[in-house]
């Protein structure tokens, strides 16, 4: 075992809730504001130059704005910048021919401004882990003289001891949809083990099976879609029949579902990387789908079908290989990140490349080897072998690339299990 410093985000509810929470709605309303007046300059400068500012350029143009003094100078600065991420990522897929991008949206409800989260950097909040107390400073508009913090009081989980770790990084003041609750962005030390072996594993992500797996001694998973897929048409169903997309009802029920999808991918990372460890995997490698939008013929969007698309254009898989990074590097275990370019219709036995040996999404044929296998897996398989060209002795084309083992998310357990051991 060896030490090793990580950045882990912990969440702490608020135990005076009654007494802060006008406070904090007064600070999350001057974000939504301070979001707004930046949204309405990057557009403004968009339409009139073609150029995005960048957020140290919207600070500059905002500092002396009465809405940048509603809070703390950092918490702004954290605002803005979040805005110029929003801006250069519409920008991104954009460019990437997402002719369905949207540019990030006003906060507004009506004539009304939702409560944004506030973060809070290091001069911006002083925290007392004997009592377990921290003062969220106030912007210069909102101080008074007897006052210019806010005191909460915080309780985390049992287990979590802010006293231990190695700092704190950020305060953030979150609004759950019913109140507030402080989310704290440790650097924490913590014990790594050795990898667990030199082996690699490719993994694949796609909208059918949200992960293939094929590993270097011969065998190969399947983790399919199922569960978020029927999340999205349930949930989709109760918002439509909300009276407004913005209401609160709307709001809790898109909170519940993203609630359900971030478990989802901490139960699928962490079941991989005890997979990856149980194997004697050392490295893991993912494909980067930083470019999947992009057709590699002619450079357009690609279009999946309606359903694909909303899958493929989310947040998810981004969000995914960074829970796996995490949690991989705790176990030793070292994540690689490669181009997905070709993966899908080149065999991964004798390398032959072509559109139509791809004759069904679920199904990939080699017509120069023979080769019958699970399209995804061929997919996860050729991904591994950029890194790792380690030969295997089995045929390949009637074993483990043409039958991999399907794990299906058990939502009793909330936990993986294979589909014949699966509840649900």
């Amino acid at each position: 075992m060896v030490k090793q410093v990580v950045t882990h985000t912990y969440t702490a509810s608020i135990r005076n809730q009654q007494q802060v929470s006008d406070d904090l709605d007064t600070l999350g309303f001057s974000a939504s504001k301070l979001w707004n007046v930046g949204r309405w300059v990057c557009d403004r400068v968009w339409s009139e130059i073609g150029h995005i500012p960048g957020h140290n350029e919207l600070t500059a143009y905002l500092k002396s704005h009465e809405r940048y003094d509603d809070l703390h100078s950092q918490s702004s600065q954290r605002v803005l910048q979040e805005l110029a991420e929003a801006f250069n990522g519409w920008y991104g897929k954009r460019r990437n021919g997402d002719t369905r991008a949207n540019l990030p949206k006003y906060r507004k409800h009506g004539d009304n401004h939702p409560r944004s989260t506030v973060t809070f950097k290091a001069a911006g909040f002083k925290l007392d882990t004997e009592y377990e107390r921290v003062r969220l400073s106030k912007g210069s508009n909102l101080k008074e003289y007897w006052s210019d913090f806010i005191l909460c009081e915080y309780q985390t989980r049992p287990d979590v001891d802010l006293s231990t770790v190695e700092s704190v990084q950020q305060v953030r003041a979150v609004w759950t949809g019913d109140e507030w609750e402080l989310h704290f962005v440790c650097k924490v030390e913590i014990e790594v083990a050795e990898a667990p072996g030199e082996k690699t594993v490719g993994v694949d992500l796609g909208i059918n099976n949200f992960a293939a797996l094929a590993y270097e001694d011969g065998h190969s998973e399947l983790y399919p879609l199922n569960c978020l897929k029927q999340d999205d048409y349930y949930f989709s169903k109760r918002i439509a029949r909300c009276d407004d997309s913005d209401s609160e009802q709307a709001t809790r029920l898109n909170q519940k579902k993203s609630a359900r999808r971030t478990h989802y991918f901490h139960s699928l990372s962490k079941h991989i990387v005890q997979r990856c460890v149980d194997a004697e995997v050392g490295t893991i490698v993912i494909g980067d789908l930083s470019g999947i939008r992009e057709n590699e013929e002619n450079g357009e969007s690609k279009r999946w079908g309606k359903h694909g698309n909303l899958d493929l254009h989310s947040w998810a898989f981004d969000r995914f290989t960074e829970m796996l990074e995490y949690k991989a590097e705790i176990e030793g275990i070292t994540v690689e990140r490669v181009s997905e370019r070709d993966t899908s219709k080149s065999c991964s036995c004798c390398g032959r490349k072509r559109d139509s040996n791809r004759v069904e999404r679920g199904l990939y044929v080699c017509d120069e080897c023979g080769t019958v296998a699970n399209a995804d897996v061929n997919g996860a398989e050729n991904i591994r072998q950029k890194v790792s060209l380690s030969p295997h002795s089995e045929d390949r084309s009637n074993g483990w690339l043409a039958q991999p083992s399907t794990y299906l998310f058990d939502s009793e357990s909330g936990c993986f299990a294979p589909r014949e051991q699966a509840t649900s």
